[in-house]
């Protein structure tokens, strides 16, 4: 048995191997599916997740690890009341989205970014978002909702 603290809540995983991927228990023991499977081997970026607000490839780390830290899915970025993310609300109105796969891991590292630096320019948004893959290729666009999340020029 192991105790997760995820969204802010702490959740109780029973008969887990503990070397099991910290991705396989947020999507089927827990059902936040948002997380994505994207590579399996922490490349792609579709499962990032944040861990005591860094980002880090859920697939890559085992949920035994994972335990000891607050993790943060893309169903936590939203405030408890339902308010969108800034991030979230940005994604929206720049249509950042095609095919969607990518984006819960993109909206996690730009999480994590605009958390560490709240006015970032545009070398800092490419350096944290190195290592998220969008194979729709929208990363103009996710730069410039970067920028609006934070107040930027959109």
């Amino acid at each position: 048995m192991l105790t997760l603290t995820v969204n802010g809540v702490e959740r109780v995983v029973e008969e887990v191997d503990p070397a099991t991927p910290l991705l396989w228990v947020l999507r089927d023991r827990l059902g936040l599916v948002g997380t994505k499977y994207g590579c399996g081997i922490g490349h792609c970026g579709a499962c990032t997740v944040l861990v005591n607000d860094q980002p880090v490839r859920a697939c890559s780390l085992t949920v035994a690890a994972a335990s000891e830290f607050s993790i943060t899915t893309v169903e936590g970025l939203a405030s408890p009341d339902g308010r969108l993310h800034a991030l979230q609300e940005a994604w929206i109105a720049e249509d950042v989205a095609q095919c969607g796969y990518c984006q819960a891991g993109q909206l996690m590292s730009a999480a994590a970014l605009l958390k560490r630096k709240p006015a970032p320019t545009d070398d800092d948004i490419d350096a944290a978002m190195d290592g998220n893959i969008c194979r729709c290729g929208t990363y103009q666009r996710i730069r410039k909702a970067i920028h609006r999340a934070a107040g930027g020029v959109s």
